[in-house]
């Protein structure tokens, strides 16, 4: 078997707050916006219901996931302010990511329910992932290995500046996310 060495996701494995499913004080999506740097929590962009979240384990540079505050793993079961703010801000989402990384396209999913196969199933989140013509190569097809190309500190600065250069983005500090208010 192949190995990569990937030091940084021992943080994950070693976590604290494992995730408790029904139990929104054990959700990382919960917790982590209440925390006191975005920086570190990698929380790149907030809106008044909803935040940008970098991807810890990336398909792709700039994998972010755009997640509503409300707790819940039913899509259905969110309210219209709700929906609208979180739609709002992938639009922005996938503005920002083009503007700092210059994409040629996107992958938008959600996971819903434990067999759609996402690993935190009782909060939604969207993941937006972008693509490039030609970023898939050899290395997943013949050895069953994905290459990052980019640190996420690296992409977190150039997402979190597209972000700022919003006409009505509020840049709080360094250690805080660039926030929308609508």
């Amino acid at each position: 078997m192949d190995q990569v060495f990937a030091p940084w996701r021992i943080e994950w494995v070693e976590r604290e707050d494992a995730v408790d499913d029904g139990d929104a004080s054990a959700c990382p999506f919960c917790d982590l916006p209440e925390r006191q740097d975005d920086r570190e929590t990698r929380i790149v962009a907030r809106s008044p219901r909803s935040f940008v979240l970098m991807n810890n384990y990336p398909y792709n540079p700039g994998h972010v996931m755009v997640i509503p505050r409300t707790h819940t793993g039913a899509y259905a079961g969110l309210e219209e302010a709700v929906l609208l703010d979180h739609a709002r801000l992938k639009q922005r989402t996938l503005t920002a990511l083009d503007e700092a990384m210059g994409v040629d396209g996107f992958n938008t999913g959600l996971n819903l329910g434990d067999a759609a196969g996402g690993s935190i199933d009782d909060h939604v989140h969207t993941h937006v992932v972008p693509r490039w013509g030609g970023d898939t190569n050899f290395m997943p097809v013949i050895s069953d290995t994905k290459v990052i190309v980019q640190a996420i500190e690296d992409t977190y600065d150039a997402l979190y500046d597209a972000f700022a250069d919003f006409d009505d983005a509020t840049v709080p500090g360094s250690d805080r996310a660039v926030e929308f208010e609508w």
